[in-house]
C-alpha cells in the first residue's frame, strides 16, 4: 500500500526533535509498502539548507515533502499559531500532488494537521487514520495558551471534525484514548501505541565513558540528566531546585540539561543565580538525537518533567521511553500513566511536584541504594524489550492501517 503520512515536526536521526515518524515510517517501507512523508523544516539540521518552498528527499526508502516553515519552541504562541496555519495551506496543496494513495495517515501535534488530511481523504477517496500525540485543545487550554473564546471554539470544531472523518485512531497513552472516547469517537476504533524503545539507544558503556572524558566535570558521581526541550510545560527550573538541595546533601550528585526551548536562558540565569551552575549543574545546547545514547549511557538516572497541570499527566514522553532503550531508570514529577508504570516495576521514582526538599532526598536515597538501583536498570530493560518495543507496537499500528484499508476496498 501506499501511505501517505502527514507530520509537520518530522525529524531524521541527525535532526533534535521526536523521530517516532521516522522510524514508524522506515519501518513500513521495510515491510514492502510505499510511504510519502509531507513535513515541515522545522525538526531538520542547518546542513540540509533548505532554500526552496518544498524540497523533494528520500530518507531509508522514505519520499519526503519537505515545505519550508521554520519553527521553534522560542516563538510566542501567535508565531507558532500562524507557522501552523501556513504549514497546513501548503501541506494541503502538497496532498493534492500525491498519485495512487491507499491510506492518509496524519499525526498532530499540532491539531491543523486534521485540515490537509480531511482535504486528502476527500481528494484521494480513501480512509484516513489519525494520530493524537496530544489531547488538543484540552492542552493548551489548561495551560493557558488559548484563552480567546473564538479560538478555542474554532479549536474543539477542529478536534471533533478530526475525529469525525477518522476510520481508526491512535492514541499515544491511555488518558488520550479516555478523552478521544469522551468526545463521542467509538472506543473500540482508537487503539494505543505509545512512544516505544528503540535499538538505537543500546550502546557499550565505553560511550558512556568516552563522553564522560569529555565532560570530566561529571565524572566520579552521580549523573542525573535531563535531555530535551526547555519549554514551558517541561518546567526544567523544578530540576534546578532540586540540585540546589542536592549540593547540600551531596556534592558528588551531578546534574546535567541537554537541549534548548524558550525557557533556556531562564532556566541558566535561575542556576547561575542559585551559585550551582558549574558547581553540580551544567546545560550543554541541544544535540543530534542519534548523540543522546552515549549521554544516556553516561548517567545514572534519566528525567522527565511537566509543570502541575492533571491534563499533561496523560503525556507519552520520548525522554522516558530514550531511558528505558538505554537501560537507565527515570525520575518524573507528575502522576499518570507513566508514574503508575515507575512505581508497578520499579523502573524509577516519582517525586512531588511540589516540594523539591522532599524530591531530592527521595532521589539521593534512591541513588544511593544499590541494589534498587540494580533492580531498576533490569527494568528498564525489560520494559524496552517488552512492553514498549518499537518493532512490536509498529506491528500493531502496520495491522491497523492494512485492516483499514482492506475495509475500505
Amino acid at each position: 500500500m501506499h501511505v501517505l503520512y502527514l507530520h509537520q515536526y518530522f525529524a531524521p536521526l541527525d535532526g533534535s526533535g521526536s523521530t517516532r515518524s521516522y522510524e514508524m515510517a522506515r519501518r513500513m517501507v521495510k515491510a514492502g509498502h510505499r510511504v510519502t512523508m509531507i513535513t515541515s523544516s522545522a525538526f531538520f539540521p542547518e546542513h540540509y539548507n533548505f532554500t526552496k518552498p518544498t524540497t523533494n528527499l528520500e530518507i531509508e526508502g522514505i519520499k519526503l515533502k519537505v515545505i519550508n516553515v521554520p519553527y521553534s519552541n522560542q516563538l510566542s504562541y501567535t508565531q507558532r499559531i500562524k507557522a501552523f496555519i501556513i504549514f497546513a495551506v501548503k501541506a494541503l496543496i502538497e496532498t493534492g500532488k500525491v498519485k495512487y494513495v491507499d491510506l492518509i495517515f496524519a499525526t498532530s501535534t499540532p491539531l491543523t494537521i486534521a485540515l490537509p488530511g480531511i482535504f486528502g481523504k476527500y481528494y484521494h477517496k480513501k480512509p484516513m487514520v489519525f494520530e493524537v500525540r496530544d489531547l488538543w485543545p484540552e492542552l493548551p487550554i489548561a495551560i493557558g495558551a488559548l484563552r480567546n473564546p473564538l479560538l478555542k471554539s474554532m479549536a474543539k470544531w477542529l478536534e471533533r471534525t478530526a475525529y469525525k472523518h477518522s476510520s481508526h485512531i491512535v492514541a499515544l497513552s491511555p488518558g488520550m484514548k479516555d478523552g478521544i472516547v469522551k468526545s463521542g469517537f467509538p472506543a473500540g476504533k482508537v487503539i494505543i501505541i505509545p512512544n516505544s524503545c528503540d535499538d538505537l539507544f543500546r550502546v557499550p558503556e565505553s560511550e558512556g565513558k568516552l563522553f564522560l572524558d569529555c565532560q570530566s566535570y561529571l565524572k566520579n558521581g552521580y549523573v542525573v540528566s535531563y535531555t530535551g526541550t526547555m519549554g514551558l510545560v517541561n518546567g526544567i527550573h523544578y530540576l534546578v531546585d532540586i540540585a540546589t538541595h542536592m549540593l547540600k546533601i551531596d556534592s558528588s550528585v551531578r546534574f546535567l540539561i541537554v537541549g534548548k526551548g524558550k525557557q533556556q536562558e531562564l532556566v541558566r540565569a535561575m542556576a547561575d543565580k542559585l551559585g550551582i551552575l558549574g558547581k553540580n549543574i551544567w546545560i550543554l545546547p541541544s544535540v543530534a538525537k542519534k548523540d543522546i545514547p552515549k549521554i544516556l549511557s553516561a548517567s545514572t538516572i534519566a528525567t522527565s518533567f511537566v509543570i502541575n497541570v492533571p491534563a499533561l499527566w496523560h503525556n507519552s514522553a520520548n525522554k522516558i521511553f530514550d531511558a528505558f532503550a538505554a537501560g537507565k531508570p527515570v525520575m518524573i514529577n507528575h502522576e499518570g500513566w507513566q508514574a503508575d508504570i515507575l512505581r508497578k516495576t520499579g523502573a524509577g521514582i516519582v517525586v512531588p511536584p511540589d516540594n523539591s526538599q522532599e524530591a531530592a532526598r527521595i532521589l539521593y536515597d534512591f541513588l544511593t541504594d544499590s541494589d534498587r538501583l540494580q533492580k531498576a536498570k533490569l527494568a528498564a530493560c525489560n520494559l524496552a524489550e517488552n512492553d514498549f518495543n518499537r518493532d512490536k507496537l509498529f506491528d500493531k499500528l502496520l495491522k491497523i492501517l492494512i485492516e483499514v484499508v482492506q475495509s475500505k476496498r
